[in-house]
């Protein structure tokens, strides 16, 4: 994973992790009590328009209960457990942060899912998965992080099966820069945004042909308004994943969607 910019790494360290998440999770109940994806949903949904927004590109990209699915930077696992729980659907996840993956097992263990999640630590630009194709592969609130799109898109159409899709769910330019830290990334070091624009031609170029393509920035905006009038937040929430200014970012990823320095895309592309 030596292509991963340090300000990236840095980023997701979340060091102690799944001790944090243990004594956190004590509010539920006992050790073996059994947690649903929903009740995680405040702490394990790391993108704008949480649960909601994982259901919809699961329905857009026609995921069902035989479905494969490959959650590309699937942080600590939310969106894996909730489409294996709602759909039936068996997920694998990977992500650079070796913190995450041990918090997205345990998690998986508390919610009863490892029969049908699994998570490894990879980077996105080398997946090290030898040849497996997945029907579906889901980018959510990842590529922002990854400058080489046209490798990422390169890559990921190798391991999408013919006839298979790639559904993203990401964060976009707009032509005017944004102030930070924003959630993705505290200095503008480790964000590599693209325009709505350049992310079609990149995965296009890819292979893939457009199924479905959708502006979702004004949903974003309505559900970043929402959140300013939530008081107090959730407990616990992604605070206690990224850091205790992690609602300050959140806050700020709101303005500069109001602002239009930012956009939100969600889209599905077929590979032939």
């Amino acid at each position: 994973m030596a292509d991963v910019p340090d300000p990236v790494r840095a980023h997701y360290n979340a060091t102690g992790l799944s001790a944090r998440l243990r004594a956190a999770l004590a509010a539920f109940g006992p050790e073996h009590a059994r947690l649903t994806p929903r009740q995680l949903a405040p702490l394990d949904q790391f993108h704008t328009r949480g649960l909601a927004a994982t259901a919809e590109i699961a329905d857009l990209a026609g995921i069902g209960a035989e479905t494969s699915v490959l959650d590309v930077g699937a942080g600590i696992g939310g969106p894996a457990r909730l489409l294996a729980a709602s759909l039936g659907c068996r997920v694998t996840g990977i992500d650079l942060s070796e913190p995450f993956v041990d918090a997205a097992r345990y998690l998986t263990g508390r919610t009863g899912q490892a029969d049908k999640v699994e998570f490894h630590v990879a980077d996105a630009l080398a997946p090290g998965l030898h040849g497996q194709c997945f029907d579906v592969v889901v980018l959510q609130h990842v590529a922002m992080n990854i400058a080489d799109r046209e490798r990422l898109y390169r890559g990921l159409r190798q391991i999408v099966r013919p006839g298979g899709r790639l559904a993203i769910h990401d964060v976009v330019a707009t032509g005017v820069t944004p102030n930070h830290p924003l959630p993705w990334a505290r200095t503008p070091a480790a964000s590599f945004l693209l325009t709505a624009a350049e992310t079609r031609s990149a995965v296009t170029a890819a292979g893939f042909s457009v199924a479905s393509w959708r502006d979702d920035t004004e949903a974003a905006r309505a559900w970043s308004a929402g959140l300013d009038t939530r008081s107090p937040p959730p407990t616990p929430n992604l605070s206690l994943v990224m850091g205790a200014d992690f609602g300050d970012l959140v806050a700020n990823l709101g303005r500069q969607l109001t602002a239009g320095r930012l956009g939100v895309l969600t889209a599905v592309f077929e590979a032939p």
